[in-house]
């Protein structure tokens, strides 16, 4: 895992910026987990997604529905909440048949592992304040290996 965001949240402009910035990191297809309790802002944070995405309609938490798309400019941003299933499980041909066109595909109380997340934003409150952590769960070995190379002869 590694950390590739921390922010400290006090306003819905601090969430609204994380989502911007947030965007840069994440690649089309990209499976992220919300993680944080009940009013944490983990659907707040993916209307401010959508909405950097170039949706201009209403965003609402899929609690009952399971998922809800948004078609986007850049493809569709897919938003599914497991909270209410016995088996998180069974919602999983769903997202793998959405990921291969979707921009996004955001979680909200799924488990990172069983769903094969590539990201995971928690979202933590503190008081008055939110903490907001974006982890990439699997770093590929080739980025920390170029990573730690020095540069290569000149020509190359």
């Amino acid at each position: 895992m590694r950390l590739l965001l921390e922010r400290t949240l006090k306003t819905l402009e601090d969430t609204q910026a994380l989502a911007r910035e947030a965007l840069a990191f994440l690649p089309p297809g990209a499976l992220v987990v919300l993680e944080g309790p009940l009013g944490a802002g983990k659907t707040t944070f993916v209307r401010f997604l959508a909405e950097a995405l170039g949706f201009k309609g209403r965003v609402t938490s899929p609690s009952y529905t399971l998922i809800h798309t948004y078609p986007t400019p850049e493809g569709p941003l897919v938003h599914a909440d497991l909270y209410r299933l016995m088996d998180p499980k069974a919602l999983l041909p769903q997202l793998e048949a959405a990921r291969e066109e979707a921009r996004l595909l955001l979680a909200e109380w799924g488990n990172p592992g069983l769903l094969e997340a590539d990201f995971l934003l928690r979202l933590s409150p503190q008081g008055e304040v939110r903490r907001a952590e974006l982890w990439q769960l699997h770093p590929s070995q080739e980025e920390g290996i170029q990573q730690g190379l020095p540069p290569g002869p000149p020509g190359e």
